[in-house]
Order: C-alpha cells, then sequence, then structure tokens
C-alpha cells in the first residue's frame, strides 16, 4: 500500500527536509507548525532547499517548483492530518511536547493513519499508549541533508504491527530512502549510537577547556580523513536540537556542557540555520583549504 497523504508535524530543520523530501518524491504533503511565523520560517528554508536539489541531485527548476507548490502549510492541527495516510512527527526532543501532540492527535487521526515520530534519542515504546494506536506507531529516523544522507531507519516498539513496519519500509523507498530495518528498540538507532559518543565526547574536551572546538574538529579531520569534525556536525544537526538532548542526561559531564551551551551559544547562536554556531556560515573556516595545514 503506497503512502500518498503524508503530514509532516514540526516545521524545524529536519522537519522541513522530509516535507520537501516527501514532496519531491511525489506525495502530497501538509507542514504542520503552532503558528504563523514557525510556518513563515518553514517556507524560506524549503524555498532554500530548491537550489541545493538542483546542485546534488541535477533536479530542474521545474522539478523543484512543483515540489515547493504541492506542499500546504498550516497551523490547525485537525486540518493538518484529516487526510494522513503517515503522519511523521518532527517536534523538539522534549517528552512533554511529544506527549501532548500525540494525545491531541488520539482524538483527530483517521484509522488509516500510521504514526511515526522522527526522534534521534527517544524510544517509541516511552509513548507508544500515549498514541491510542500503538500498533500503528513506530521511529522513522532520517539524517540531516536528507536527500544526500538518504538514510532511513526504521525501528518497531514490542507493539508495532508487522504490516505497519513492512509499510514504513517500503514508505521509505517511496520516497527515496535507502531503509536501515531496526527489529529491536535501540537508543539512538543505528546513526547515533555510533556518533553521538563522538559529539559527546568533542564536547566535553570543550567544557572542561581541554581545547577549542577548531582544534578537535582539526585533530579528527586530520587523523580520520573524515570530511566534518564534531563541531561542524554540531551546526549542522542545530544548537538547541543538541542542547535538548544533552539536557535531558544527567550528571557530569552533561551538566556542564549544556550550561556552557546555554550561557555562551543559545541565544542567538545557533548552528548553520542562524549563521553562526561553533563557526560562522556560509563560509566556515572548517571548509576553508589551509584549515587542515599547519
Amino acid at each position: 500500500m503506497a503512502l500518498k497523504n503524508v503530514t509532516v508535524l514540526g516545521c524545524g530543520v529536519l522537519g522541513s527536509q522530509i516535507a520537501y523530501q516527501c514532496s519531491f518524491e511525489g506525495c502530497d504533503v501538509v507542514s504542520y507548525d503552532i503558528n504563523d511565523e514557525a510556518l513563515e520560517k518553514a517556507k524560506q528554508r524549503i524555498s532554500a532547499l530548491k537550489d541545493s536539489y538542483q546542485k546534488d541531485l541535477h533536479a530542474s527548476q521545474e522539478e523543484v517548483d512543483k515540489a515547493e507548490k504541492n506542499i500546504t502549510f498550516t497551523s490547525d492541527l485537525a486540518q493538518a492530518v484529516e487526510k494522513a495516510d503517515i503522519v511523521i512527527e518532527a517536534v523538539p526532543e522534549v517528552p512533554d511536547i511529544k506527549i501532548d501532540l500525540y494525545k491531541k492527535l488520539a482524538d483527530l487521526l483517521p484509522e488509516k493513519t500510521i504514526l511515526a515520530t522522527n526522534s534521534s534519542t527517544l524510544l517509541p515504546s516511552t509513548f507508544a499508549k500515549e498514541t491510542g494506536r500503538p500498533e500503528k506507531y513506530l521511529a522513522l529516523h532520517f539524517a540531516n541533508h536528507i536527500w544526500l544522507r538518504n538514510t532511513a531507519e526504521i525501528m518497531r516498539h514490542p507493539g508495532t504491527d508487522e504490516k505497519v513496519f513492512q509499510t514504513v519500509i517500503e514508505f521509505a523507498k517511496q520516497i527515496g530512502m535507502v531503509p536501515i530495518p531496526l527489529q529491536k528498540e535501540q537508543p539512538g538507532y543505528v546513526l547515533n549510537s555510533l556518533l553521538v559518543p563522538l559529539l559527546d565526547a568533542g564536547l566535553e574536551l570543550w567544557a572542561k577547556g581541554i581545547a577549542e572546538p577548531e582544534v578537535i574538529d582539526k585533530t579528527w579531520m586530520i587523523a580520520t580523513g573524515a570530511p566534518m569534525g564534531p563541531f561542524a556536525i554540531i551546526d549542522s544537526v542545530g544548537l538547541r536540537t543538541l542542547y535538548n538532548v544533552i539536557d535531558a542526561k544527567d550528571g557530569e559531564p552533561f551538566a556542564s556542557i549544556a550550561e556552557k551551551l546555554k550561557s555562551e551559544y543559545l541565544e542567538n547562536k545557533l548552528g548553520i540555520e542562524s549563521g553562526e554556531g561553533f563557526y560562522t556560515y556560509p563560509n566556515p573556516a572548517f571548509a576553508d583549504k589551509d584549515f587542515l595545514k599547519a
């Protein structure tokens, strides 16, 4: 069963990418956020994606314009989900926000609708009961720069129906992703189980005053051949998302990292989206041809 009508809840950096990718691959997409200001920012993010699709995927002007026009924007939750075959939740990594949203959705979703969370760190079993449809609920996690880093991690919880699991695997293929099925729950899936320890280690070195972000990134890039270091990756993910994840962890070094992030960055340095994070954009130092030289 092809899932044609897609609703994305949350128009942040990744939510906007998910909406545009689904539309680009032929789905009818509704993009929801809580107010007109958030929706206006989403429209700007989505319009900006067109250049990347033309450059990286060699898409035509007609294709990128059609994908943009095929997205409907609304702050009316009931209207957003009334026709949805699948709803992809991409709201902040704050459990209370997700629970509140799921409880509202329980009374609004059509019987047919599959509900998927794009949470990077939280397990679907934590929220399954709150959705009112645990058998139709699972995780569907995308990487940033979705059109290039096109993995879709599909993680079931013990109550997810097998048919729903297989349907979402096929949906991932339908929207141009490489499906990564997870048969058991794992905090961080595959991708973040590998990535988060790197980011945490870099942040701890910085928070303890051992080395500055550029030095840490340079070390990683030279020693491993990686195109980016942990702080460049953090700028791509977004510092507010990272802060929410770090702040939810107990004890040290996470308390110190969260405090340092909050005091030095979260006011206006949010990463690529705001034009400045650990680096300044659109021309960050790590991308300079001389960055890795002595």
